[in-house]
């Protein structure tokens, strides 16, 4: 199925659910503007124009605000979630990116920012946390050696986990309590890492590189290799269905690769649980530049953003997983 956008020119950047009044948000960067979409009845309901190059979108539900970061000026536009009334900018510097809630919640939102943006080498970058509620920024930002692209928090620690491809590929772990860089991660010839994906019950970080294309997967504890997977290319977005044991990868090559990560059985007399035996299952084809999307478990869906192509119009494509075995 496809959700027609309209008359949208441009790429389209990350996508967002509200579950509770059955949204999704679609930050439509080329058009600076961005589409609310109801899932009830796949129409857009509603558009918020005059953005300035959006391409992060988040709803924070403990304060019912969604938060939007556009990359032309670095601000964060803040709207109440029950009308979507404005409520003002936050300055933060140029390139603001990806968004994440705390997954503590308090309505703290984190924010990548800064540098020259898309990968490149331009400049530091930073994380920083926004209370969601008053825009004002909840402590001191992290500083970055470059622009941050995907990032990560832990549930079960304050560990985040930040891509910054401008910084030859490295893949930082700061410490969110402390506001501090604790680590740096790297793998051996890959570069380019814009999407990561995070398995905290399994101890597992799966980062998506394009140069070469390829899939890591990373040991929580120390950053080591577990495993490299071939890739389509161009991925920026990275899924998990935990239900599934599966990942998305969203590539802009044309493609959801999608992989299988059922453990393997275990060795008898080992005394260690399963190991991780992730491997490529389906290659699902979309559209040529389509590398952004959003994997919504409450809907069981995954909803990929193609912009206007010799494909059609400007959509966002709709696909159902199959059942878990």
């Amino acid at each position: 199925m496809k959700i027609p956008l309209g008359e949208v020119r441009g790429r389209i950047d990350h996508l967002a659910a509200d579950m509770a009044r059955r949204r999704l948000f679609v930050a439509e960067l080329g058009n600076d503007s961005m589409a609310v979409i109801d899932v009830d009845t796949w129409v857009v309901a509603h558009r918020i124009q005059c953005l300035r190059e959006p391409q992060g979108v988040a709803y924070a539900p403990g304060a019912d605000i969604v938060l939007v970061a556009n990359a032309r000026d670095g601000t964060i536009e803040r709207f109440r979630g029950a009308d979507l009334a404005p409520l003002g900018p936050t300055s933060l510097d140029a390139a603001a990116d990806n968004l994440r809630p705390d997954p503590a919640g308090g309505g703290v939102v984190w924010v990548g920012h800064g540098g020259a943006g898309h990968g490149a080498p331009g400049g530091g970058g930073g994380l920083t946390a926004l209370d969601a509620a008053s825009g004002r920024p909840a402590g001191a930002s992290i500083p970055l050696a470059a622009h941050p692209e995907s990032f990560q928090l832990e549930a079960g620690g304050p560990r985040a986990f930040v891509n910054i491809p401008g910084a030859g590929g490295a893949i930082a772990v700061l410490d969110r309590a402390a506001r501090r860089h604790v680590a740096t991660w790297s793998v051996p010839g890959l570069g380019a890492n814009f999407p990561m994906a995070l398995d905290e019950s399994r101890g597992r970080l799966f980062v998506a590189f394009r140069e070469p294309a390829a899939l890591a997967v990373l040991d929580l504890k120390d950053g080591s290799v577990l495993g490299r997977l071939p890739l389509s290319g161009d991925a920026d977005d990275l899924f998990l269905d935990a239900h599934r044991c599966r990942l998305y990868a969203v590539c802009g090559e044309g493609a959801v690769d999608v992989f299988e990560d059922q453990p393997a059985p275990e060795t008898p007399g080992s005394g260690r649980g399963p190991a991780p035996s992730p491997h490529r299952i389906a290659r699902v084809p979309t559209a040529v530049g389509a590398r952004t999307g959003l994997f919504v478990p409450e809907l069981d869906r995954l909803f990929v953003a193609a912009r206007a192509g010799p494909h059609g119009p400007a959509a966002i494509w709709v696909f159902q997983p199959d059942p878990p075995p």
